[in-house]
C-alpha cells in the first residue's frame, strides 16, 4: 500500500469533519454576523447610490423648473404703494355657497341673497369700492375646481369674498363630496397648501338640529365646522367671522341676522382698507383671570403692541422702572454734586417709559397716562364655549362680556404672590398727573372693543358670543394697580352706570379715605392678605357700615408656607370684625415669574384644590363656633375657588348669590348712588344653577372643557 496516497484523502476527510463539527457549533452566530455585513453593506450601497443619483440629477438638470398650473406663490412679494392703491380700486363680489335637500336651505339663501344686495349699496358709499352683484352658487350645481383650487378669474380682476350656508346631514349628501375635494385640495402635493390666500376673506353659518344633536360635541352644525376648518387651511386662516351656528326649529333666524350684520361690518372693513384687521397669531388655554403667563406672548392668542424705541431694554440706557418711589429728579453737575430738582406732577406710565414698554409687551393697553385694559383669558374661553371664570359660577358675570381695567396702575403693595410681573408702579400716596375720567372711559372701552375684534378669527369663536362680546355688560376693575386710588374714581363709576355696566371693584385695606368717600358699587373686593393690621382696624368700621348697603366681599389668597399653616381662627377674626358678605377663598397662582423667585416662592407654595377646601371646611365651623352664619356656597374648582356666603344669601335652604343686574341699575336710577338699599334688593331671585353648587366643580354644562392643547376632555 502506498502510504502516501492514503494519507491525502484521509487528512482531507479529517478537515471536512472539522469544518462540519465548527459549523454546528457556531453556526448561528455565523449567519447572524453575515446578516449584519450584508445587511450593512446593503445600506452602505443604498445610501451612496442615492446620493450620487441626486448629485447627477443636480449637475444634469440645467433648466430652469417650469411653474406649476395651479399654485400661487407661498411668500407672497412685498406690496408697494401703488401696488395696494391698485388693489384697493378692483370690484369686490361676495359668492354665497349653499347646499339644499329640503329647499329650506335655498329659500333662505335666496333671501339673504336680495338682503346682500341691498345693503352691498350702502357698502360701496362707506368704502368707495365698486361691488359687483353677489351670486348665489348651489354646491350641487358647480364644478369645485372652478372656485376651490383658486379664486375664480370668470369675471376678471376681482377680489373675491366666499359665504357659506351649510346644513349639516347624518346621510350622505353634497357635503360629504364638498369636504373631501377640500381635504384633497389641501394635502394634494402638486398644489399650494392656501391655493385660496387671494380671497379677501370668508364666512361659514351653519344650520342644526337641536333636537336629535343637542350639543356641538354630539353633532350640532358639524358640517358647517368642518368647511370652516379646511377653509381656514386653504386662505391661510382668512376667516373674518366665526362660524354661525342656529337651530333650524327655534333661533336660527336670530343668529342668522347676528352672523350677517358681522359679516357685513368685516366686509365694509376690508373694502376700505384692503385688509381683515388685526392679525391674531395663536389662541391659548383659558386660566384664572387674574392670571397672566411668562409665556404669554407665545400663547395668549392677541397681538401685543410693541414700541420699537422701547420694546428692547438693551437699546435704553438705565435700569427697568420698578418702583416710581425709588425715581429722583436729580441733574448732575460738572463738579460732580447732585441737586433735587423741583418739577411739577409727571406722568405715571409715560409712553417713553420702560413701565410702558413692559405693560404693552404683555398685551396691556395703556390709557392716558395711568389706566390700562387688558383682554383676560377667561373672555377668550367664554367665546370659544370653553368656560367662564369663577364670577360667572358665583355672581353671574358672562366672562365674554367682561371689560377688565384699572383707572391706577399704580399699586400699594409689592406682594410676594402678586402675578403681575413687578412691571407696574408702586406708590403710596397720589403725586402724578391726573386724567380726567372721560378720557379713561372712552379710552377703555375703545380698546376692549379692538381687543375683542381682534378675536373673531380664532378658531372656535362662537359667533353669538362674539356679537354679544360687543356690548359691555360687566367691568373688572381689578387688573392691575388699585383702582380706588384714582382720585375720580366715583365720576369713572357713574359712567359705567350710566351705560348700565355693572362695576367689580378690587381693594387692598390701605385706603380707608377712599374707600369711605366710596359712592355705590355693584360688589366690593378688599384683598385682606397683603395689609397691616393698623389699616385693618381702620377699615373695620368703614366695612361694617357698607355691608348694608354694598355687596362686600373679602378675599383671601392661600399660599403654602405663608399663611395655609395659620389657623383658621385668625381669618374668623378679621371675618367677625368686617361681616363681609361673602368670602372668596382662592389657591395662589404661581406664575414662574422673577418676582416671585425672588421673593422664595415655587411651585410648592401653590396648594392642592384639597388643601383650600380643607381650609375653607375649616373657616367656616371656626365661624359658626363665633355665631356667625356663613356657609359654602358655591365653588369654580379650575381656579382653585370656593366661596363662602352669609345666609342673608340663603333663601329656603338654596344660595342666591348672583346678581340681579337689572334691578341693581334700576335701584341706582331711582334711588340715586347715596341712596338707600341693601345687598338683598338686587339678589338674583332665582337660586344658583345646580352645576356651580359646593360639590359639583362649578362647570357650565352646556360649554366645553379641554386641557392646555386644546383637546376636548369628556366627562367622567
Amino acid at each position: 500500500m502506498d502510504w502516501a496516497n492514503y494519507s491525502a484523502p484521509s487528512r482531507l476527510d479529517s478537515f471536512v469533519e472539522e469544518l462540519v463539527d465548527v459549523w454546528h457549533i457556531h453556526r448561528t452566530p455565523i449567519l447572524v454576523a453575515a446578516l449584519v455585513v450584508l445587511g450593512t453593506l446593503r445600506i452602505y450601497l443604498t445610501f451612496i447610490g442615492r446620493k450620487t443619483e441626486l448629485v447627477a440629477l443636480t449637475e444634469a438638470y440645467k433648466e430652469p423648473p417650469k411653474p406649476k398650473a395651479v399654485v400661487e406663490a407661498k411668500t407672497p412679494a412685498v406690496e408697494t404703494i401703488d401696488e395696494k392703491k391698485d388693489n384697493l380700486t378692483r370690484p369686490i363680489m361676495v359668492l354665497i355657497f349653499f347646499s339644499s335637500i329640503t329647499t329650506k336651505t335655498d329659500k333662505i339663501a335666496q333671501a339673504y341673497l336680495k338682503e346682500l344686495e341691498v345693503k352691498q349699496e350702502e357698502l360701496a358709499k362707506q368704502s368707495g369700492r365698486q361691488f359687483l352683484k353677489p351670486e348665489l352658487k348651489d354646491l350641487t350645481e358647480i364644478d369645485f375646481d372652478d372656485y376651490f383650487i383658486a379664486p375664480p378669474k370668470m369675471h376678471g380682476d376681482v377680489d373675491y369674498f366666499y359665504t357659506f350656508l351649510i346644513p349639516s346631514y347624518n346621510i350622505d349628501t353634497i357635503n360629504d363630496t364638498f369636504l373631501e375635494h377640500l381635504q384633497e385640495t389641501h394635502h394634494d402635493f402638486r398644489i399650494d397648501t392656501a391655493p385660496l390666500s387671494g380671497l379677501l376673506g370668508y364666512s361659514v353659518f351653519g344650520f342644526g338640529d337641536k333636537e336629535n344633536w343637542p350639543t356641538e360635541g354630539e353633532g350640532f352644525c358639524f358640517q358647517a365646522k368642518e368647511v370652516d376648518k379646511w377653509m381656514a387651511k386653504l386662505t391661510s386662516r382668512k376667516r373674518a367671522y366665526p362660524v354661525g351656528m342656529g337651530d333650524m326649529k327655534s333661533d336660527h333666524e336670530e343668529r342668522l341676522q347676528e352672523w350677517t350684520k358681522g359679516v357685513e361690518e368685516v366686509i365694509e372693513h376690508v373694502a376700505r382698507t384692503g385688509n381683515l384687521g388685526e392679525g391674531l397669531p395663536g389662541s391659548g388655554a383659558a386660566e384664572e383671570s387674574d392670571v397672566e403667563d411668562i409665556a404669554e406672548d407665545e400663547d395668549d392668542g392677541e397681538v401685543l403692541f410693541e414700541d420699537d424705541d422701547t420694546s428692547d431694554p438693551k437699546k435704553k440706557n438705565g435700569r427697568p422702572l420698578d418702583d416710581v418711589e425709588d425715581l429722583g429728579r436729580m441733574i448732575r453737575k460738572d463738579d460732580g454734586s447732585t441737586k433735587m430738582v423741583p418739577q411739577g406732577p409727571k406722568e405715571m406710565v409715560a409712553k417713553n417709559s420702560p413701565t410702558y414698554a413692559a405693560l404693552t409687551k404683555q398685551g396691556y393697553a395703556i390709557v392716558g397716562s395711568h389706566s390700562g385694559v387688558k383682554t383676560c383669558r377667561w373672555t377668550k374661553s367664554a367665546l370659544r364655549g370653553r368656560g367662564s371664570c369663577y364670577k360667572f359660577s358665583f355672581y353671574g358675570i358672562h366672562s365674554h362680556q367682561c371689560m377688565e381695567t384699572t383707572p391706577s396702575l399704580s399699586c400699594s403693595n409689592k406682594c410676594v404672590f402678586c402675578w403681575r410681573h413687578g412691571t407696574n408702579p408702586v406708590g403710596t400716596t397720589w403725586r402724578w398727573v391726573v386724567d380726567p375720567p372721560d378720557l379713561i372711559f372712552e379710552g377703555v372701552k375703545t380698546n376692549h372693543y379692538k381687543k375683542i375684534k381682534m378675536l373673531r378669527g380664532m378658531p372656535g369663536v362662537r359667533a353669538e358670543r362674539f356679537a354679544e362680546a360687543m356690548q359691555i355688560r360687566h367691568c373688572a376693575l381689578s387688573l392691575v394697580g388699585e383702582p380706588i386710588f384714582y382720585p375720580h374714581i366715583n365720576e369713572f363709576l357713574g359712567m359705567l352706570h350710566a351705560e348700565r355696566i355693572s362695576s367689580f371693584l378690587v381693594c387692598n385695606a390701605q385706603h380707608p379715605d377712599q374707600l369711605a368717600a366710596l359712592k355705590a358699587v355693584t360688589q366690593l373686593y378688599v384683598s385682606i392678605d397683603a395689609a397691616d393690621k393698623e389699616s385693618l382696624r381702620k377699615i373695620d368700621q368703614i366695612l361694617r357700615e357698607k355691608r348694608n348697603r354694598h355687596r362686600t366681599v373679602f378675599r383671601l389668597t392661600l399660599v403654602k408656607g405663608f399663611n395655609v399653616e395659620e389657623e383658621a381662627e385668625g381669618y374668623a377674626r378679621l371675618v367677625e370684625k368686617g361681616l363681609p358678605c361673602f368670602v372668596e377663598v382662592k389657591g395662589v397662582t404661581y406664575c414662574g415669574t422673577s418676582t416671585s423667585s425672588n421673593a422664595g416662592l415655587s411651585m410648592s407654595n401653590v396648594p392642592f384644590y384639597w388643601e383650600v377646601c380643607e381650609f375653607v371646611k375649616a373657616l367656616e365651623k371656626r365661624l359658626k363656633e363665633k355665631g356667625l352664619n356663613y356657609g359654602i356656597a358655591a365653588e369654580h374648582a379650575h381656579s382653585c375657588c370656593i366661596l363662602l356666603a352669609s345666609d342673608r344669601f340663603n333663601v329656603n335652604g338654596k344660595w342666591h348669590t348672583r346678581i340681579d343686574y337689572k334691578k341693581f341699575f334700576d335701584l341706582l336710577e331711582e334711588r340715586g348712588p347715596d341712596g338707600d338699599w341693601t345687598p338683598e334688593d338686587y339678589m338674583d331671585p332665582e337660586p344658583n344653577p345646580d352645576w356651580s353648587n359646593w360639590g359639583n366643580g362649578g362647570f357650565d354644562p352646556r360649554d366645553d372643557r379641554v386641557d392646555r392643547k386644546g383637546r376636548k376632555i369628556e366627562a367622567s
